[in-house]
């Protein structure tokens, strides 16, 4: 008759505990479970936890179901598979199911991932599993399962009052329902049937407002006295980014070791992390005046985080306290919400690259802008330093 045991192989804390199956002189497999416990808790004895809790969820009943599913495999399996401990492997830890083309909507974000492999970056991710989370609370709350085919105009408003009730902003609910059509789109091009009003969703996003800092207010961080190390270390990336347009995954991490000079002008060489390219930018005489500062090195690297903070400290400090209309994570809903605030409080990590682009146009030709910032297209561009259509065409006019 087979026999199951539990047992741990390690006196460290947490210690893998460990199944053994057991059926006379024939089968003796072993196998790493996926539990773990403090061995000071565990009972060599019995095999179990010293502690017996009643609640299901507890590890010892976690255990106990352990040993009836694993008795009942090993029954099932008897005279049909090798029973060996890769057989007990399998049963314990097992491959994960082949993902499968779908009709139903929130199942079809997963296989849109994997489907597009390595196209999508992980911020790209990131932003689809916020949206499917979204669907699934809205999947719950109105009791409904939808399907790709139920994708239509009623969809979209039942989802906009949904989002509206839990105070979601409109640009985000306008995002969410682009997202949903790009998966509608890819499900059809894979054979699956679409709603005839799918192609008639539209989506209208406000026009949002561009937080830039102003060449006189880049003057005037420029020439704040300020004492602390962080802060001037701060200070200084700012205004490299101001002058680079980068992002800040890719400015943080600019090394003098990635200068080169050409023709006796000096360009920094990266890979932007975010699209994969190759970029190849010149630096500016203000950027070599604070290289030349610190002995031909950068500034001191700092994570991501602690700059987006710093630079506010550094604003507010250089008197950047006018107020303004735009947006703030609100803490408690984690969502931004719109209002009047000190522009030092609007101030993120991102400040630079939209100062450079937006300083820079119509000074220096779009088509070097949008070479320098990574943009795609220049309607992309535009979007991104919020100039409409109208604008750019009495920008032109002035010259004629």
């Amino acid at each position: 008759m087979a026999s199951i045991k539990f047992y741990l192989q390690s006196t460290k804390s947490p210690a893998g505990i460990y199944v053994r199956l057991r059926d006379g002189k024939a089968i003796d497999a072993k196998a790493k479970t996926k539990y773990s416990i403090n061995p000071s808790d565990w009972s060599a004895k019995k095999g179990q936890p010293k502690k017996n809790d009643a609640d299901p969820k507890s590890l010892s009943n976690k255990l106990k179901d352990l040993d009836a599913d694993l008795l009942k495999h090993y029954t099932n399996s008897i005279g049909k598979e090798l029973i060996n401990s890769e057989w007990l492997k399998r049963f314990i830890h097992p491959a994960p199911k082949e993902l499968q083309i779908t009709e139903k909507l929130l199942e079809y974000f997963d296989y849109y991932v994997k489907c597009k492999g390595n196209e999508l970056s992980g911020s790209s991710i990131k932003k689809l599993n916020v949206v499917k989370s979204l669907i699934s609370r809205f999947e719950g709350e109105t009791k409904t399962e939808y399907f790709i085919k139920n994708i239509d105009l009623n969809f979209k408003l039942r989802f906009e009052a949904y989002c509206v009730k839990h105070k979601y902003a409109p640009n985000t609910i306008a995002r969410a329902i682009i997202f949903i059509k790009s998966i509608c789109f890819h499900a059809r091009a894979n054979g699956i049937l679409t709603n005839f009003q799918l192609d008639n969703i539209k989506v209208k996003y406000n026009k949002a407002d561009k937080v830039y800092l102003t060449l006189d207010e880049i003057k005037q961080i420029e020439k704040k006295k300020l004492v602390a190390d962080y802060l001037i270390n701060t200070r200084d990336w700012l205004l490299i980014s101001c002058e680079t347009g980068q992002r800040v995954s890719d400015f943080l991490r600019f090394t003098k070791d990635k200068i080169v000079v050409e023709n006796e002008k000096n360009f920094i060489e990266f890979t932007q992390q975010k699209t994969g390219k190759l970029m190849k930018i010149p630096l500016s005489k203000k950027v070599l005046a604070i290289l030349k500062k610190r002995k031909g090195d950068f500034p001191q690297v700092i994570s991501d985080q602690k700059y987006n903070d710093y630079v506010k400290e550094v604003c507010q400090l250089a008197g950047l306290t006018q107020k303004i209309k735009g947006s703030l994570k609100n803490p408690e809903t984690n969502r931004k919400e719109t209002g009047v605030f000190e522009k030092w409080e609007l101030v993120s990590s991102h400040i630079g690259r939209r100062s450079f682009a937006t300083n820079n146009y119509g000074r220096i030709p779009t088509s070097i802008l949008k070479y320098i910032t990574g943009h795609s297209t220049e309607k992309m561009f535009l979007e991104y330093i919020g100039k409409t259509q109208t604008e750019t065409a009495m920008q032109a006019a002035e010259y004629f």
